[in-house]
């Protein structure tokens, strides 16, 4: 395995950091508008209150690494997608806003004003994320010289919309079990039902964007027709979701939360074995692909990297597992800060 390989698999490892972990703080925005009662709002903002901040890291973290291992895809990505990354960049700051200003006031209003911005924005949030992802599935407009010839609305179509709205559902279904996880009592029980009805959502934004795919992006099971091996993924996704029901109903519901994060980790490697080894496929011209060669850094480069995140990463990974670990256990109610 080559350093450029392993460079792309540390960059997915850090994306899905992301997914998974700031997966659950905009669910649980996106379902934050469904409960009406002030303090269970609040308890919803407190069940991520100590970690979401932190979550976001691994964003930073993975955009960081892109840059200095993939230097092509960052300039393109950057500027060719600016308008999506600067309303990308303006909601995770409104979104964190929301969640620090909502409790400065009594004010019923200034409450719910902040509660539904910061739900929007959470939604926002997962929807570009979901679009960006289903650019990078069916390809962008490149030149000879790796330039994003579009526009803004080159990266709006059905289908980008459809995985956008699948992120949604993915996020909203993962959020939903992160809170059955933190509460107890009514709202446990009154948010129980609600996984349920999460599942269903997107398992059926989840089976319409694979049959779209399938139809008009065949490309994406190249790897799987040539290596019948990689069918495990699929298969290990399909039994995590059916998974998570089971365990709700078992009460295991650190277990329903574990093969939620397994479906989004199995998802995103689905994602990364269909793109492999283009990072920014170029459509309709996929001569002019960025690959994990023509658009990598030195080898010298890679390597002072690689010897970098084996030094640092352990360390992020104590830190998040020190958090968790802090802040484990229930919400409680006489100890809501948000």
């Amino acid at each position: 395995m080559d350093l450029n390989i392993v460079w792309f698999i540390l960059i997915g490892v850090l994306f899905t950091g992301y997914a998974v972990l700031d997966g659950f703080d905009l669910g649980v925005g996106a379902v934050h508008l469904f409960v009406k009662e002030d303090h269970h709002r609040r308890i919803f903002l407190n069940a991520i209150g100590p970690v979401w901040d932190g979550n976001e890291v691994w964003l930073i973290t993975g955009g960081g690494a892109l840059f200095a291992a993939f230097p092509e895809v960052y300039a393109t990505v950057f500027s060719g997608f600016y308008i999506a990354l600067f309303l990308l960049l303006v909601v995770l700051v409104f979104r964190a806003i929301a969640i620090e200003f909502r409790s400065k006031r009594e004010s019923l209003r200034w409450r719910r004003n902040w509660d539904i911005a910061f739900s929007l924005s959470s939604y926002v949030i997962a929807l570009l994320l979901g679009v960006a992802m289903g650019n990078i599935i069916i390809g962008v407009p490149l030149n000879q010289y790796h330039e994003f010839v579009g526009n803004f609305w080159t990266l709006i179509s059905p289908y980008t919309l459809l995985t956008g709205i699948t992120t949604v559902s993915l996020f909203m279904m993962h959020g939903t079990i992160y809170l059955v996880l933190k509460t107890e009592g009514e709202l446990r029980d009154k948010l129980i039902p609600w996984v349920n009805n999460t599942i269903i959502f997107f398992v059926i934004c989840y089976v319409s964007t694979t049959m779209v795919t399938l139809i008009y992006v065949p490309h994406m099971t190249r790897h799987f027709i040539d290596y019948p091996i990689l069918f495990i993924v699929p298969l290990l996704n399909m039994l995590a979701i059916a998974n998570i029901p089971r365990e709700i109903h078992h009460k295991r519901y650190g277990w329903a939360f574990i093969s939620s994060s397994a479906s989004i980790i199995a998802l995103l490697a689905l994602f990364a074995i269909g793109i492999f080894p283009n990072i920014v496929p170029s459509n309709p011209n996929p001569e002019y692909s960025l690959t994990i060669y023509n658009a990598a850094s030195s080898q010298k480069t890679l390597t002072i990297m690689l010897i970098i995140a084996i030094i640092g990463v352990p360390f992020v990974l104590a830190y998040t597992a020190g958090i968790y670990w802090i802040f484990r256990g229930k919400v409680k109610t006489q100890d809501l800060n948000y």
